[in-house]
């Protein structure tokens, strides 16, 4: 099965191309642009297909990131994956960025229960616990950093991701929320045939709001 596998949920914008037969990155893209990916992504889809020397109708799959992360850049992606989907007429599967974030952890220490956290600022973390084998330990959710640090004490196992500073004395070292793209393609080639189309993953309300108290009243 060939995977194209798209991430835009956070700084970075990139793609990938993958052939789950032979567990082989055809070819990938990446470009940390922090805003923008409407505007880029498509630019880099094409440098990882012209990388694996393929083209969209060769592509039996679509995986996409569905956050948490930038509500404008989860919206970017999950738009491209399913229209990408519906064109192609191949299914397209969901992957959260904390699910990818622990995989990548496991992969340096194999076997290990692993709990991803993401630093959601205003007092918030987004927190979701993974066993050894990648299985969820419980749902991803936004919880407040003295919730996220009183669960972070209990638990044994690697912490991963932007919070792991306010959850883990003395962590040292780069902590921010990125991963290779390699690792969303063989999730989404792993998961469960898709039932219906993966939608952005908010843990919580945007920040923009409208200003209802400045509408203006519709004639009719």
């Amino acid at each position: 099965m060939i995977v194209l596998a798209l991430d835009t949920a956070g700084v970075d914008c990139a793609a990938a191309v993958y052939d789950s037969g032979r567990n082989t990155v055809l070819g990938e893209a990446s470009d940390m642009i922090g805003k923008g990916h409407a505007e880029h992504l498509i630019g880099i889809v094409d440098r990882a297909l012209d990388q694996a020397g393929m083209t969209l109708s060769q592509i039996d799959r679509l995986a996409v990131t569905i956050g948490p992360g930038s509500f404008t850049g989860i919206r970017v992606g999950v738009a491209a994956a399913r229209g990408f989907a519906l064109s192609l007429n191949v299914p397209v599967v969901g992957v959260t960025t904390l699910e990818v974030m622990a995989a990548a952890a496991r992969e340096k220490t194999p076997g290990r229960a692993v709990l991803a956290a993401m630093d959601a600022k205003r007092d918030e973390i987004y927190l979701q616990s993974f066993a050894g084998d990648g299985s969820p330990l419980d749902a991803p959710r936004a919880t407040s950093v003295a919730e996220a640090q009183a669960f972070a004490a209990g638990f044994d196992g690697e912490i991963t991701g932007s919070a792991t500073p306010l959850l883990k004395a003395g962590a040292g070292g780069d902590h921010a929320n990125v991963f290779p793209i390699s690792i969303v393609a063989r999730l989404g080639a792993a998961a469960p045939a898709a039932t219906g189309k993966p939608k952005p993953l908010y843990l919580r309300g945007p920040d923009a709001k409208p200003q209802a108290g400045y509408a203006i009243a519709r004639r009719v």
